[in-house]
């Protein structure tokens, strides 16, 4: 994938179809480390799937024999200096983890969070997102549990609301970033 936003997006859907309740994706620099993690509580894996879920052709899917999501996710980690963790347990959930290192030729830039967030939150159904942003010593978090308190009785995917969370989360990323590109 061509940028690291995709990848989240991937493996964000994959918590949602493993029934998570709650899906939280964090992204966080420090230094010249950008680590990207994507948790949830949704049915897990048991032992002997988590050891071959980085197997292409391992996957639930009924469409397809390749699941390449996770395999492509650790593949640019590791190939831009950095790490791959993957843990799960079956009934608690899964958690995600991959470092990249930044100034790696390699490392894929972190794209458009901002409209892989939105997207996510606009396809919610029942379950609920928490987005946590840390950049350059900031922090920024975006609970949709607290947002959907706020609206009352406006749903979170209404098309106007979905454009002022877009909005709100890029103009985070920007002053987080102070101008620098992940």
């Amino acid at each position: 994938m061509r940028e690291l936003s995709l990848n989240v997006l991937d493996i964000a859907e994959n918590s949602f179809k493993a029934k998570a309740k709650t899906v939280e994706v964090s992204i966080i620099q420090s230094g010249n480390v950008l680590t990207i993690s994507i948790k949830d509580d949704g049915v897990g894996m048991d032992e002997e799937f988590l050891k071959r879920v980085v197997d292409p052709f391992t996957t639930t899917r009924t469409t397809r024999k390749v699941g390449m999501g996770i395999p492509l996710f650790k593949m640019v980690a590791e190939q831009s200096g950095g790490t791959f963790d993957i843990t799960s347990e079956v009934g608690v959930g899964t958690t995600v983890t991959a470092t990249f290192m930044i100034d790696n030729v390699d490392r894929p830039p972190l794209g458009d969070i901002a409209d892989t967030i939105v997207s996510m939150i606009g396809n919610l159904g029942d379950s609920e997102l928490i987005f946590n942003f840390q950049a350059f010593g900031e922090s920024f978090t975006l609970d949709t549990n607290e947002v959907k308190r706020e609206l009352e009785n406006i749903p979170i995917n209404t098309p106007e609301i979905l454009v002022f969370l877009r909005d709100m989360i890029n103009e985070n990323i920007k002053t987080n970033c102070r101008g620098v590109s992940l």
